[in-house]
């Protein structure tokens, strides 16, 4: 493992906040200087924009520039995507100018699911630490920059952990759910290679909920926010049931509001690329 630099020059669609604080990752932690510093996979990075260029500094295996423009999805045309999003109806003009820095990232589809899991009826603090605590006892170490910092744990590492020993974690009712998830994985019940190789989002989707603690809600967030790379999915939750109630669907009890309901209305505005915009409506909603 060396340390290693890259820059990305002249990115417009690009900004820290706008990426990490969009509710799609759990690793990143801003810096006092307004960097973010993260762990992807076996590499810690740390990003930083100055003016129009993102630094990348960390420590990795393999070549930092390969690391970060995969996972930072480089070559996606964002601005293209905003420009399509923003001549749908003024409301999605305005969120996609609100969270006009967004990029989906590409994570590592299990690192993902147990995030996700995790995430069930949970807040972001919470959930942050959870995650970490989980890395830190079964991860492996990575000292950068005079911190410790520690890699996700691999199914692998966490074969023998028993349900109590997550709730020792402060997991709560989600124990037993990433304790089967892990032991479907590890016996091959769920094969994430062929997943990733399936181009059927629906057949994709019905494989995650098979999985303890996957439910509809958490199957498009990983979908979505995994390098399962979906866009034409819709995760639902509070908020953007909220934002479609109130933009759209306007009943008076935005609880009623139907999934079947909103997921028509996503299909029929924005079509193939409704994952995109639950996201810059999403964000828009909650910041404001």
């Amino acid at each position: 493992m060396k340390e290693q630099k890259y820059i990305l020059k002249n990115q417009n669609s690009f900004e820290l906040k706008d990426i990490f604080e969009c509710g799609q990752c759990f690793r990143w932690n801003e810096e006092e200087d307004g960097s973010y510093t993260g762990v992807i996979k076996e590499a810690v990075i740390n990003v930083k924009k100055e003016n129009e260029d993102i630094i990348f500094t960390g420590k990795c295996e393999g070549k930092i520039k390969e690391i970060v423009e995969y996972y930072f999805d480089v070559n996606t045309n964002y601005e293209e995507i905003k420009e399509k999003l923003s001549n749908i109806d003024e409301y999605l003009k305005t969120s996609v100018e609100y969270g006009k820095g967004i990029r989906i990232l590409n994570q590592d589809l299990w690192e993902t699911i147990i995030s996700f899991i995790i995430s069930a009826n949970n807040n972001i603090p919470r959930i942050k630490g959870i995650i970490e605590r989980l890395s830190q006892k079964y991860g492996d170490e990575i000292e950068w920059s005079g911190k410790k910092y520690y890699t996700f744990p691999t199914p692998e590492q966490l074969k023998d952990v028993t349900v109590s020993e997550y709730r020792n974690l402060g997991l709560g009712f989600r124990d037993i759910r990433l304790y089967e998830t892990t032991k479907m994985i590890l016996n091959q019940e769920i094969d994430l290679e062929k997943l990733q190789s399936n181009p059927s989002t629906q057949e994709v989707r019905e494989e995650l909920l098979k999985l303890s603690g996957v439910g509809p809600k958490v199957a498009d967030c990983i979908l979505l926010f995994s390098n399962l790379k979906r866009y034409d999915v819709f995760p639902i939750d509070v908020w953007v049931r909220r934002v479609m109630n109130d933009l759209y669907i306007k009943e008076d009890d935005e609880t009623k509001v139907s999934k079947t309901k909103i997921e028509k209305i996503a299909n029929e505005k924005f079509g193939n690329i409704k994952g995109l915009a639950q996201q810059y409506l999403f964000y828009w909603r909650r910041e404001n």
